[in-house]
């Protein structure tokens, strides 16, 4: 007996272009706070670093690819030390869209961003906006996110949104601790 499978489902066109331009805005975001890192570690007022995913290969699939899974929980996607030996940590979120969401941090990270802050650390959460706008939220001020703004996410609309966002120098770099 033949056994008989539905063909696989067509993938909408303008779905995966849509995919791909926020892949490439994502990564234009991760790009310009990379540079601001660069520009305080060469001025010597900070060494901010990209944490690597806790990730296990499990199988080669060739040129480069491979299967794996997830160690442990995440952590923020940079950590550091700024001049004066205070920690430092950011979560760098990115849409392509005028709403970020309070849940983008999952709850592993908010654990470790708590642990950290209740050590001294500090912890922000960089929101990138396809604008190019990019705010930063002192950790606080994004887990109480419902208290503050009167609900789970910011509108980059939000007036109360000027208050946390980041200037850049006249080169364009990201003042993320200034």
């Amino acid at each position: 007996m033949k056994k008989i499978s539905a063909p696989p489902a067509e993938k909408d066109p303008r779905r995966q272009l849509q995919g791909r331009a926020s892949k490439a805005q994502g990564r234009a975001f991760e790009s310009r706070l990379d540079a601001a890192f660069a520009r305080y570690r060469e001025n010597g007022a900070a060494i901010i670093e990209k944490t690597p995913e806790p990730m296990r290969p499990t199988e080669s699939l060739g040129n480069g690819r491979f299967v794996a899974f997830f160690e442990r929980k995440a952590q923020p996607d940079y950590k550091g030390t700024i001049k004066g030996g205070r920690t430092v940590m950011f979560e760098a979120k990115f849409t392509s869209t005028g709403k970020m969401e309070q849940a983008r941090v999952s709850p592993g990270q908010a654990e470790y961003l708590d642990q950290h802050q209740a050590l001294g650390a500090r912890c922000y959460i960089l929101a990138g906006f396809a604008t190019g706008n990019v705010y930063r939220f002192p950790w606080p001020v994004w887990r109480d996110m419902k208290a503050i703004f009167g609900r789970k996410y910011v509108l980059e609309t939000d007036p109360a949104m000027r208050g946390y966002l980041i200037p850049a120098a006249r080169d364009g770099v990201l003042l993320l601790l200034d």
